[in-house]
């Protein structure tokens, strides 16, 4: 556990872990000996790639969507239970701090997806923006690669789903509007505590809560339908706020709510141990072995038919406390469907063709 003067302030993760894909350790050479690099305080860094594609098909039938796309691989946001944080170890990073620290942006995102639009054979079925890191991360503030991407949705009329915890999509209602007056959008605003001094240690750098439940009421205004999930639930920490939580968003005017529990798959397992040890050391061990009790004993869950809402007694509590909330404060329910009748194709000869 770290000493309190030494907790890297604004990141989530405290360490970084080992790459599981990599073949060689990097180390920073010393003239008295060989040390492994040092922890430190470093600024993000932001690195240009260049995918030949941008649109991801999701073959995962609990996730709730057939495409995702990501304009950034990596996230300052910081959030310590991620799951994306494995994936970046595919880019030769670790799921740790460099997670954090290491931000790819993919500034040709807009392009690929107009020419994936612009392919006879696409069968249009909505796109979820943020189906791995969020669109809305502070990079996006200079960047505008999210806003360039609603654009070519908006131009084509294709339907488009976001999931953000930032307050910065309040900057694109505008697209947002003109999408919604042919029911091609909806936004998932992610918030999953009341509790702004948990918000701070658990999602450093994403906007304060009080902001999040002002954006599901701009929205609301603006007629844009906006859905609350509160994910994850961390027994220990936030289940007991599952009530209060619904009340808010309800009131602040969003359309449905739902939820999703922690699961700590790959080296997020050892990131989150350092950090609720650091963060909370007497609630660690309730926490783990709470966490570990939604998932058949462990902390990570593979299983398609359980890792989102886990299995046991301490699952169906959480899950009742849901069910609950929603017929309290949902009554209606939310439907999410999305029109995919109103894409225009824009042939080579600049021709607008209803497809």
């Amino acid at each position: 556990m770290l000493p309190f003067q030494d907790i890297i302030k604004g990141r989530g993760a405290q360490i970084n872990t080992v790459n599981v894909f990599a073949q060689q350790i990097p180390v920073k050479e010393h003239w008295e000996a060989i040390d492994e690099i040092e922890q430190e305080q470093a600024p993000t860094k932001y690195i240009e790639v260049f995918p030949k594609t941008i649109v991801n098909k999701v073959d995962s039938p609990d996730v709730g969507m057939e495409y995702s796309m990501n304009p950034y691989q990596g996230c300052e946001h910081g959030c310590v239970y991620c799951y994306a944080r494995n994936s970046h170890q595919y880019w030769g990073y670790n799921a740790g701090l460099e997670f954090e620290q290491m931000v790819l942006v993919k500034k040709n995102a807009p392009q690929l997806l107009e020419k994936l639009f612009q392919k006879p054979n696409w069968e249009v079925k909505p796109i979820m923006m943020s189906g791995n890191t969020d669109c809305y991360q502070p990079v996006e503030r200079k960047l505008q690669i999210t806003r360039k991407c609603l654009e070519v949705f908006d131009k084509y009329k294709h339907p488009v789903g976001i999931i953000t915890k930032n307050s910065l999509v309040q900057r694109d209602i505008d697209i947002l509007q003109s999408l919604n007056e042919h029911k091609l959008t909806s936004v998932c605003m992610s918030i999953n505590t009341l509790n702004e001094e948990l918000r701070m240690k658990l999602e450093p750098r994403t906007a304060t809560i009080k902001k999040r439940i002002e954006m599901v009421e701009l929205l609301a205004k603006n007629g844009i339908p906006v859905y609350v999930l509160m994910a994850p639930i961390i027994p220990g920490l936030n289940n007991h706020e599952v009530m209060q939580l619904a009340k808010a968003v309800s009131e602040a005017g969003a359309k449905g709510f739902g939820h999703i529990v922690v699961r700590l798959n790959g080296s997020i397992a050892e990131i989150f141990a350092n950090w609720i040890e650091t963060a909370f050391p007497e609630k660690a061990k309730k926490v783990l072995n709470q966490v570990a009790a939604l998932h058949g004993g462990k902390l990570n869950d593979s299983r398609f038919s359980t890792r989102m809402k886990g299995d046991g007694k301490l699952a169906e509590s959480i899950a009742s406390m849901v069910k609950l909330a929603k017929n309290k404060y949902f009554p209606e329910p939310f439907n999410q469907t999305l029109n995919c009748q109103a894409f225009i194709r824009n042939n080579p000869k600049g021709q607008l063709t209803l497809f």
